[in-house]
């Protein structure tokens, strides 16, 4: 039987180039990224609102008046957002490769952005995801974005790497809360990977480090580098590489490093574990 290992990806600024909103949907309601995303913040201060509520709120907002804010029309904004290089052929790259060395991959989105707008992207309508975690709206019966209906931010994106663990994928599903023995994860935190670009990574980042997994930082530009560089220092990641998926460059063999030792460590706990049982009797 295969073994199964975990990638999950922040999008915004991992796979793609820059937030996903900032690709033509804040264009469309005539603003400027920065001064968009400056009164999302001062709404957010001035009412000790959570960051992410605040911009999905003055989405809705500055929708009025210029088009109906339904899934539909976030989805097309999706259709429409930028990759980085070597992102729609990495999944079945990464994927064969794990065959290759009896592994299955899963991906995972864990984001702040919106799940509508993810997808719309061309990876997301493949179906390369096995589950995508992010922000999402509730629709009224006119199919027209009302109130959120998850907001995703960066202390409770955590979470989702227990529900990837457990096998507990849906978000309803309250048995994320049972006690499940460490050998009865489906996933081990160790079998883990987590991609992620800033600060807003780094509680997830920090728990699958803490339990043996591989935390990744990307950047793509100067004060990206320096970003991850820091988390270096912190200790918040292992490695880090520029956000480029591209055939045989850094990122992938970082991947494919982790992936081999995955199953070399993988491998041994089996014998430890059969050396036990010859020791014990207790087949």
């Amino acid at each position: 039987m295969n073994r199964v290992m975990a990638l999950c990806y922040d999008f915004d600024k991992t796979l793609s180039p820059t937030d996903m909103q900032a690709q033509g949907y804040i264009q469309s309601v005539g603003y400027d990224v920065n001064e968009f995303w400056k009164e999302t913040d001062l709404m957010s201060e001035a009412n000790n609102m959570d960051g992410n509520l605040a911009y999905m709120y003055l989405m809705m907002k500055k929708a009025e008046g210029n088009f109906e804010l339904t899934k539909e029309a976030l989805e097309d904004y999706g259709s429409r957002v930028l990759l980085n290089p070597g992102v729609s052929t990495w999944f079945d790259r990464i994927n064969e490769y794990g065959k290759s060395r009896n592994t299955d991959i899963e991906h995972y989105i864990i984001s702040s952005g919106l799940r509508e707008m993810i997808e719309g992207t061309e990876i997301a309508r493949r179906g390369v995801f096995k589950e995508i975690y992010a922000s999402s709206f509730y629709y009224d019966e006119n199919g027209k974005a009302v109130w959120p209906a998850q907001a995703v931010n960066y202390t409770n994106k955590t979470q989702f790497l227990f529900r990837i663990s457990k096998g507990f994928l849906n978000v309803n599903d309250k048995q994320i809360n049972d006690k499940i023995p460490a050998d009865k994860m489906r996933i081990p935190f160790r079998n883990m990977v987590y991609i992620g670009d800033s600060e807003t990574d780094i509680p997830c980042m920090k728990l699958v480090n803490s339990y043996g997994g591989h935390s990744i930082g990307v950047y793509d530009n100067e004060k990206g580098l320096e970003r991850v560089r820091q988390m270096m220092r912190d200790e918040r990641i292992r490695y880090y590489a520029k956000a480029d998926y591209s055939e045989g460059g850094e990122l992938e063999t970082i991947l494919k490093l982790i992936i081999d030792k995955t199953v070399a460590y993988e491998a041994l706990e089996d014998k430890h574990v059969e050396n036990l049982h010859e020791t014990f009797g207790d087949k």
